[in-house]
């Protein structure tokens, strides 16, 4: 079966409010992905816009970069949305980009049996 999975990159980028990282982060985990890359960012822009809607969005941010094979891209991408609350206004947001070239990867296939 695994023969059939593609092998085909994609990174996961989440932008959160800071602070609010570790549950997208440990469900994306959940879910499959080998690893994930938090650090810090600040937001510009966006707080004038959400501001006419009655939400406080703080420019402070922590970023989610999650670099995973292509086949696991739906069931990661709906663990964090879920357990981030990423579908909601002001919370979050969430995209996928692809991966043209990386070094240092391990497969998931390869992690998943180091796990049992």
């Amino acid at each position: 079966m695994a023969e059939n999975k593609s092998k085909t990159l994609k990174m996961i980028v989440a932008i959160v409010q800071r602070g609010k990282a570790d549950p997208p982060v440990n469900a994306a985990i959940k879910a499959g992905a080998p690893a994930a890359t938090v650090f810090f960012g600040r937001g510009q822009g966006m707080r004038e816009r959400l501001g006419l809607l009655g939400l406080a969005v703080q420019p402070e941010k922590e970023i989610i970069f999650i670099t995973i094979e292509e086949w696991l891209v739906d069931r990661v991408l709906t663990a964090m949305v879920k357990a981030g609350h990423l579908d909601q206004p002001g919370v979050g947001f969430v995209f996928v980009v692809p991966v043209d070239r990386a070094v240092g990867m391990a497969e998931a296939q390869e992690i998943a049996k180091a796990g049992t």
